[in-house]
């Protein structure tokens, strides 16, 4: 049998199965994507049916499969459209790999995060989105450190002189640890809440941060966003907010905007001197 197989048969179903794997690459994280999943189910079942002679059930889901296909193209209209421009510029690697990113950062977070709550070492991590916090943390220990597991658990270790006060992190970068936050002013908090809960909170207030807070008393992991705190969060939903967080495209800067970054950055580190 495999002597009546030519190098082209291999080569066409090498091709084949590159463009079925880059067009649900495609999908991924589209409303397509369910659709897909439901088209295999469907499709699955009927496969069953036809095993076992069940010839209503079989006769019901090909005239729905049918007209499923039909109207597959007029519902997800806007999103073939999509599909199609990212085909056409190329970004399909990049996407991929800027996924791949996110996902390697997300789950190194993620493993600090439970470690610590398994050890009930208190942690506070502020990510800092569209609003700066340069007030905040230009005052803080520097680190501008690539992120990983074992530096975030570091910077909390007890008795390590940047535990205390919160670790700044910007996209893929861990920009300073050890720094202050302003707490909230809500006067109507749990007395359990405790100086790092209210940090958490008050950062969000003044900011679009996202904080997460470990707790070193109840061993629980908080999250807080626009002035409001969510207790006891799971892995999954720690996974997928971090996933989102890193994963999340930086805007594009022009040339005078990113010069005139850097002058910024030179003249606050040469204040910063003069002051020391």
């Amino acid at each position: 049998m495999f002597s009546l197989v030519r190098w082209l048969d291999v080569l066409d179903i090498a091709i084949i199965s590159f463009i079925l794997y880059r067009f649900l690459l495609l999908l991924l994280d589209t409303r397509a994507m369910q659709l897909m999943k439901g088209l295999f189910i469907l499709g699955g079942i009927a496969a069953v049916a036809k095993v076992l002679q069940l010839s209503a059930l079989s006769w019901l889901l090909s005239k729905l499969l049918g007209v499923v296909f039909i109207a597959i193209p007029i519902i997800f209209q806007p999103e073939l459209r999509r599909l199609l421009e990212e085909l056409g510029r190329g970004n399909l690697w990049q996407r991929r790999m800027a996924e791949e990113r996110a996902e390697h950062l997300a789950d190194e977070v993620t493993r600090a995060l439970l470690y610590l709550q398994s050890q009930k070492i208190g942690a506070l991590l502020v990510f800092q989105r569209g609003t700066g916090l340069r007030d905040i943390w230009r005052s803080a220990v520097r680190l501008n450190a690539e992120i990983s597991q074992e530096e975030v658990v570091s910077i909390f270790w007890p008795n390590n002189p940047l535990h205390d006060g919160a670790a700044i992190f910007d996209k893929d970068r861990i920009l300073a640890a050890a720094s202050y936050l302003p707490l909230t002013e809500k006067s109507d908090l749990s007395r359990s809440f405790g100086t790092r809960h209210r940090a958490a909170l008050g950062v969000t207030e003044i900011s679009d941060a996202i904080s997460l807070v470990v707790s070193e008393e109840r061993g629980e992991i908080s999250m807080a966003i626009n002035g409001h705190i969510s207790r006891g969060m799971k892995e999954p939903q720690i996974r997928k907010l971090l996933f989102s967080y890193f994963r999340g495209k930086k805007e594009k800067q022009s040339f005078f905007e990113r010069v005139r970054l850097e002058l910024l950055q030179q003249l606050s580190g040469e204040n910063e001197h003069e002051d020391a």
